[in-house]
């Protein structure tokens, strides 16, 4: 069967819709869907008809609002579509009411103090947007509508309500723009990403083996094997069979829901992979992620597999990210960050380059902030994953047309060539002017930027939350300066560049963001540096956060403090979750079979001494023994102490994993109560 004949066959798509609705809801639904035009709730009842009618078919009993929380994951409440009738038999029923709202209990779900835990009501809005889907199992299926989640008072209870904020006011300020190039077109402008998403896999007998793993999703304990990734062996290579027969249903999972999964392939670590979507509206685009996620770990359960998620799942080796590439797309339909073939489209192109220069400059804390979390504080800035500092790369040819642009106006290009001089002052630009920069976590990349600190269990929607609002704010600065300039436009935009890139020029790096002396040049420029999660979180208190947010109606300052509040209790609450299991596992696996093997090395002691025989090897093992497990009790007992203070639990897993580690590396394999790195990392290769 052609992947064609199949694709998108469990997605309501526009293209199934065709045949379930009269012309005229057709026609006011795809209105909606792809012009943003408000709903038409006379609608409503034929669309959840022929919703039921498409569902019915495919095995549907149940429907559910899925809607995505603070919890950074998704949620559903499932409801049949049965109806009893009163005569002792049912009817199969969903009405517009039920398509359109939901109210699932919100008092479970984190709120960070916007509502109090007594009370209940929360909403969940249909969001057309992002059609619905068919969610399969073995016996059943159950129809899944994309949905918003509010409060009673209508605060964001969930990530999807401010992304979609944010899409609009971007929106607005883009067409904005669009309007003083002379640009004509729908009036919608809207975001674009493509989101890579990295994840490890390990046999399923080894990951119920780990309590750390199914606990905290990373290993807290794991001596580094003698070889892991320092071969490059892995990146890119040949797939394994075991491998390539999970991905290939990974995919077909993924196109029958209508995502467009495009590339897999092995990444550096051993057993470390990567999957890539097609590029897709934003909205789309991370709804489609969060359903990736879940089919990831899914089908690899059905494989005797266990699909790793976490950021760091094994130390010592590379994490796991994930990329998010980001572009605009113009009321003229076209990608603004694409570089065009005239001055004029050239003048909106770098317009858009200065636009993310201004806004990273800016709010680059708040970019670090949108990608906080306890696990990714262990890969940013590990020299795998970008630093904690964000910079901007842009190539060695952008860099000299914006030196150039500051300058008075740019008239060559270092591609070389005499260049034309038009109505915007810029040269004309090839498509991939730039290198690739691994290390630079916001890099251009030829028509679209990669911000590439996202964490691979995090949701997509808050680091585009925070693009989306920073460029917002950029081209509003911009628009207003242009729209009050006198004389020339091209004139004024030259100026306004100009300024923009004099002022926030300090942003662009095109080098190793690895590297100590990068660090150093970052602090002295003024470039913040929060490595750690609890630094980050406090960007979303300032007043600039707040001030920010409530100017284009994304986020209140009260739900802005609630997502503070949420973000920090998951992050304290994450710490103490690996401190328990870390002294559970010290206290109850390790530590026994350490003792058990001082034991035994001890009466091989005795009894060699006793035949009159040096035992020198024999007690030189156990004193190395003894000292690593004094060291393990010792940590254990300051662990018990402080493991509800997070800074001071971190500081002491490290010592006690090092002591771990050690005897790992000293007891015989079979006495080591815990698979291996070396089994996890090579048992699929």
């Amino acid at each position: 069967m052609s992947v064609l004949d199949f694709y998108g066959e469990n997605v309501f798509s526009i293209k199934t819709m065709r045949s379930y609705l009269s012309e005229t809801a057709y026609e006011s639904l795809t209105k909606t869907i792809c012009q943003g035009a408000t709903l038409d709730p006379s609608i409503a009842d034929e669309v959840a008809d022929a919703m039921k009618t498409w569902a019915l078919e495919k095995g549907a009993t149940h429907y559910t609002h899925w809607f995505q929380p603070l919890t950074g994951a998704t949620a559903e409440k499932h409801d049949s579509f049965v109806t009893p009738d009163h005569e002792g038999g049912a009817m199969l029923q969903f009405s517009g009411k039920e398509l359109t709202q939901g109210e699932p209990d919100a008092s479970s779900f984190p709120s960070g103090g916007l509502r109090a835990t007594f009370e209940a009501r929360g909403y969940t809005g249909w969001d057309p947007s992002s059609p619905a889907f068919i969610k399969e199992t073995d016996n059943g299926a159950t129809l899944c509508i994309p949905t918003i989640f509010c409060g009673y008072h209508g605060e964001a209870l969930d990530k999807k309500t401010p992304l979609l904020r944010s899409m609009a006011t971007l929106s607005k300020q883009v067409c904005r723009l669009g309007k003083l190039f002379g640009i004509k077109g729908d009036g919608r402008a809207y975001a674009t990403l493509g989101s890579e998403q990295e994840y490890f896999l390990i046999d399923k007998d080894f990951y119920l083996d780990r309590l750390d793993l199914i606990q905290t999703g990373r290993t807290l304990f794991g001596r580094e094997p003698a070889k892991h990734q320092q071969m490059d062996d892995h990146y890119f290579g040949a797939i394994k069979r075991r491998v390539m027969e999970y991905m290939t249903d990974v995919d077909s999972e993924l196109w029958r829901l209508g995502v467009p999964a495009r590339t897999r392939h092995n990444e550096v670590s051993p057993a470390q992979f990567e999957l890539a979507p097609m590029f897709e509206e934003l909205n789309l685009a991370v709804d489609h992620n969060m359903i990736t996620m879940e089919i990831l770990r899914d089908v690899a359960d059905r494989h005797g597999l266990a699909c790793l998620l976490h950021e760091k799942p094994f130390a010592g080796v590379n994490g796991s990210g994930k990329h998010n590439n980001w572009a605009v797309a113009g009321p003229d339909g076209k990608n603004w960050l694409t570089p065009g073939d005239n001055p004029h489209e050239n003048a909106k192109f770098m317009t858009m380059i200065c636009t993310l220069i201004k806004a990273v400059d800016e709010h680059a804390d708040l970019l670090r902030s949108s990608v906080q979390g306890a696990g990714n504080d262990h890969r940013l800035g590990a020299n795998e994953a970008p630093p904690a500092i964000i910079s901007i790369f842009l190539g060695e040819q952008l860099a000299d047309v914006i030196e150039q642009i500051e300058a008075g106006g740019a008239n060559s290009s270092k591609d070389g060539g005499k260049i034309e001089i038009g109505v915007s002052h810029l040269p004309d630009l090839p498509r991939d002017a730039t290198d690739r920069n691994r290390t630079s976590p916001f890099a251009f990349t030829g028509n679209k930027f990669e911000f590439r600190a996202v964490g691979s269990s995090q949701s997509c929607a808050g680091a585009n939350i925070v693009m989306n609002t920073i460029v917002a704010d950029a081209l509003d600065f911009i628009c207003t300066k242009l729209e009050a300039a006198e004389g020339d436009f091209n004139d004024a935009l030259q100026d306004v560049l100009a300024d923009i890139i004099k002022t926030h020029k300090r942003v662009l790096f095109n080098g190793d963001n690895y590297t100590a002396e990068w660090h150093a040049e970052a602090e002295k420029r003024g470039l913040p540096n929060l490595r750690t999660t609890p630094e980050a979180l406090k960007v979303m208190k300032s007043e600039k956060a707040i001030a920010l947010f409530e100017k284009h109606g994304v986020l209140t300052g009260r739900e802005l403090e609630s997502r503070y509040e949420v973000y920090h209790e998951t992050y304290e609450t994450m710490i103490g979750i690996e401190a328990s299991c870390a002294l559970t596992m010290a206290k109850t696996m390790i530590a026994p079979a350490a003792l058990g093997y001082q034991a035994e090395l001890a009466e091989t002691v005795e009894k060699v001494a006793a035949a009159g025989i040096s035992a020198d090897a024999a007690t030189s093992t156990l004193a190395a023994v003894c000292a690593e497990t004094d060291k393990l009790c010792k940590s254990i007992a300051e662990l018990e102490t402080v493991e509800d203070d997070a800074a001071k639990a971190i500081a002491v897993m490290g010592d006690l994993r090092a002591a771990a580690d050690e005897l790992e590396g000293l007891l015989p394999y079979d006495a080591w109560p815990l698979p291996s790195y070396a089994d996890m990392l090579f048992v699929l290769q």
